[in-house]
This record gives C-alpha cells, structure tokens and sequence, in this order.
C-alpha cells in the first residue's frame, strides 16, 4: 500500500463530512474500495482516523497562517499572531470541514485537545500583556472564530461589504 492510499482515505472522510455524513472506518472504507482492515492498516482506530482529519485540516491552517505572516508563531510577537489570524479567519475560505473536531461527539474531547494543541502557538497570549492590550487582541481573536465559523456553517455569514468592515474594526483593536 503505498502513500497514495493514506491520502485516498483522509479525502474520502472528508467527502463524507462534506455531505453531511459521519465518518466510520467501514464507510470509509467502502469509499475508498478497501476493506476495514485495509484502513486500519493506516488508522486502527477511529478515533486515529479522526484525529489525522483534524491534523489535515489544522495542516492547511498553519500553512495559510505562516504564509500570511511570512515566519512561524514561534517567530512573531502576539500582535502579529493574532493579525495573521484575523486577516486568514476573514477570508471567507472556510466549509464544514472545518469543523471536524465537532463532527464525532464520543471524540469531541479528544478532537477538540488535539486542535487547542495545535492552534496554541497561534492564539496564546503573553500573560504579561498589559489588560487592555490583551483584552482588544481577545476581541479581535474572537472577531476572527466568528468570521470563519460563520462561514464554515454558513451562518449567517458576512457579505463581502460587511466582512471588510469587520475586518477594518477589528484591525483597529489591535493596533500596537
């Protein structure tokens, strides 16, 4: 079994998340035209198939997070974090995928540690801030959870006027 395959049964996951199904290793692996030992081959649990979803999705975000920035989190003040983060949340490029951490209520925890995990280099403020600077870079930052939850779920998500003027307002409370 080679590379293709791993690759083959995220996609075919992230296809049954995309119609509004659930995810089980049997579904899947009907989908993708393997038996159930053939996805555990790769994933033994659903919960490791899940959490390779999660990690999929949380991939695609560091990277369009690092692109907008031009470092890594580990490189950048929290001003410049929480920037990158708003600008990318308000992009409007998000879908039901998105929310995969949501998508298994028996793996919520576990799904949702994994993406807190990940997103924390992103998110985590100095606690050394001073109230109100960390205060505006928390309304901002929620500004953002909203714009692409909006848009992953849509609902009620901005139109293009409105999420540039949620862009400019939020922008505003984080100026240094």
């Amino acid at each position: 079994m080679g590379n293709e395959t791993p690759h083959s049964i995220i996609a075919a996951a992230f296809a049954q998340l995309e119609e509004g199904g659930s995810v089980s290793l049997d579904s899947v692996a009907r989908a993708v035209g393997l038996t159930k030992p053939g996805v555990m081959y790769h994933y033994p649990t659903k919960e490791a198939l899940m959490l390779a979803l999660v990690d999929s999705v949380l991939d695609r975000w560091e990277s369009e997070l690092t692109a907008r920035l031009g470092v890594t989190s580990s490189q950048a003040g929290p001003h410049e974090r929480i920037r990158a983060y708003l600008d990318w949340s308000l992009s409007g490029e998000f879908s039901e995928t998105d929310l995969v951490a949501m998508s298994d209520p028996k793996l919520r925890r576990t799904l949702t540690h994994r993406w807190t995990e990940r997103l924390a280099p992103w998110l985590t403020l100095p606690t050394d801030l001073a109230p109100d600077v960390r205060a505006r870079l928390i309304a901002a930052r929620l500004l953002a959870d909203g714009g692409w939850l909006a848009d992953a779920t849509n609902f009620f998500p901005p139109t293009p006027d409105e999420r540039a003027r949620v862009h400019l307002l939020a922008h505003n409370l984080i100026k240094d």
